[in-house]
């Protein structure tokens, strides 16, 4: 894994073993290559953050400050560590649960990315329906804010009344979703 572009474009990041399925490189540029012009000088969440790929990507392109949120130590330890290795300034890593974390949270970000663990069979948690129903995530999200997503591409996109589905991409058996509030 490496920091596609930017100021610490190349530089080769470290995935924690908690980690089982990071966002690849494809991906990554994919939805960079949609986001590029909201990213200067942007806030960001990058919640279930792993090795903090998605919000190390917009500090390097010129992201203000992120925030990355993962509820396993070894991950924020982690993420740490890639910051430090790619001289990025404005990030900070919480261990915490998702909610537990927007509850508490009184920040409002440009971007908000969600790369959970996939949902799989019927009866896992579905993290992404949950945060879309919940009351936390909007008042966390600045008004022309975008809060994005990446899925299976076998899962369909969840929907909620509070949010309106700009855009699904699909790339191999990852699908990128972009919602905004409604």
């Amino acid at each position: 894994m490496r920091i596609i572009a930017g100021k610490a474009g190349r530089i080769a990041i470290k995935v924690p073993a908690a980690v089982a399925r990071p966002t690849t490189d494809f991906v990554r540029q994919a939805l960079f290559s949609i986001i590029n012009e909201r990213v200067e000088n942007a806030r960001i969440l990058d919640l279930f953050a792993g090795s903090g790929a998605l919000g190390l990507e917009a500090l390097s392109r010129g992201a203000k400050a992120c925030t990355f949120v993962d509820e396993h130590r070894q991950a924020t330890s982690v993420i740490t560590e890639n910051l430090t290795k790619a001289h990025l300034s404005g990030g900070h890593a919480v261990k915490s649960e998702v909610l537990t974390f927007l509850k508490r949270d009184s920040a409002s970000y440009d971007l908000i990315f969600a790369d959970p663990p996939y949902w799989k069979y019927h009866g896992d948690k579905d993290h992404v329906a949950d945060l879309l129903k919940s009351e936390l995530l909007p008042p966390r999200l600045a008004p022309a804010g975008w809060f994005i997503v990446e899925i299976s591409s076998n899962q369909q996109s969840p929907e909620d009344e509070n949010f309106s589905l700009l855009t699904r991409r699909e790339y191999g058996s990852s699908a990128i979703l972009i919602y905004q509030k409604s």
